[in-house]
């Protein structure tokens, strides 16, 4: 998931100034901005034990991002963003070295009434139209641990660390590299895009590819949207099969509360292994620098998944000392059931060396800082 959401200060470089004509400056700019959090995590049952640690990137990602874009008239703009993931308790880059822009990278087009049309390793919709739509709950409280895992491991999603580390693609953890993606202009409150990633096989236009679509709908306190995404992997079926995700949700803003529904479908089309995911939440702006969020939800695996099930409660106290800056305390409870003989619980983010729990139940508390610039 890690995710990237952040308000930025646009800065023109000095080297820019010094490159291109005043006249040019007036006209285009540099933004550099990112996030950066961490903080103290304590679990209850990681692999048969507890464990205290520190962990980076979970209410958000860790991320620094340069965005810029050049007036060409008629309303017209050329952008780019190029955006890189550390770990904040080494400073490396992730998810490797020498993957410096691994998180997105794209060029393209920008205009008022037509859209934009971008080029590069991008997001697919289910991050861009469900998480940044602010239908899930983790993207606004709940953080990596608020997203998708549970005891689905056999689900077996190709390059995945666990096999089921955010399955249903909400965190934004995995983007389309070799990706067009078209997205239009607001309409009436309406917005909609595609994206199209070329697998790049001789003979084979579909194989290893990547399809995805979104569609959004606010008007006034209420909001609707829908997304989906597949991505076929050379693991899965030569290149034919892959990863299937569609879901939909809304919101509604009562005032200080914004209540939120979401449903995902994920499927292994090469194994025919499912999982229904079902979520409901609220975020509750008390007063002041405070807020507090609290969400359920309910995964729900086939018989190819052993019918294996969970169930996940998270809540969390937020206190922002200023715009760029939140201080938080969150808690989470999974319970996992199913036919196998052992069903671990899983936290998603609890990955490495041994993140699952030893039984059916896991517990983390965490304290974290967060800060946007």
């Amino acid at each position: 998931m890690k995710r990237e959401t952040s308000t930025g200060i646009a800065i023109v470089s000095c080297t820019l100034a010094l490159a291109v004509p005043a006249s040019a400056l007036a006209q285009s700019g540099v933004t550099l901005q990112g996030v950066i959090d961490g903080g103290v995590t304590y679990v209850n049952n990681q692999h048969g034990g507890a464990a205290t640690l520190f962990d980076s990137g979970i209410l958000s990602p860790d991320v620094l991002s340069f965005k810029g874009s050049e007036e060409l008239g008629g309303g017209t703009k050329a952008v780019f963003e190029l955006t890189s993931q550390f770990d904040l308790g080494s400073g490396a880059t992730m998810p490797g070295a020498g993957q410096i822009f691994n998180r997105t990278a794209f060029v393209g087009l920008a205009n008022d009434r037509l859209g934009s049309l971008t080029f590069g390793n991008q997001y697919d919709f289910m991050f861009e139209t469900l998480t940044l739509g602010q239908y899930d709950g983790a993207f606004l409280f709940g953080g990596l641990y608020d997203f998708r895992q549970g005891p689905f491991a056999t689900l077996g999603v190709p390059a995945n660390p666990t096999g089921s580390f955010d399955f249903d693609r909400m965190a934004g953890a995995t983007r389309v590299p070799n990706a067009v993606k078209y997205r239009s202009p607001e309409i009436a409150g309406l917005t909609f895009g595609a994206l199209y990633g070329f697998g790049g096989v001789p003979g084979s236009f579909s194989s290893d590819s990547t399809m995805s679509f979104g569609v959004n709908y606010v008007n006034g306190p209420i909001g609707l949207g829908a997304a989906y995404v597949e991505v076929k992997y050379p693991q899965l079926g030569s290149g034919h099969d892959g990863i299937r995700n569609f879901g939909f949700g809304a919101h509604y803003r009562f005032a200080s509360v914004l209540a939120m529904i979401l449903y995902t479908n994920t499927k292994n089309t090469a194994s025919g292994a499912k999982i229904d995911v079902y979520k409901t939440g609220v975020f509750w702006s008390i007063s002041g620098p405070w807020a507090l969020g609290l969400d359920y939800e309910y995964m729900k695996g086939n018989d190819v998944l052993k019918n294996n099930k969970a169930q996940q409660i998270t809540t969390a106290l937020q206190y922002s000392f200023s715009k760029r800056t939140t201080a938080y305390v969150e808690a989470i409870y999974q319970r996992a059931s199913g036919d196998a003989a052992i069903t671990q619980a899983w936290i998603n983010g609890l990955n490495q060396p041994d993140g699952a729990a030893s039984n059916r139940s896991q517990t983390l508390a965490r304290f974290g800082l967060q800060m946007k610039f």
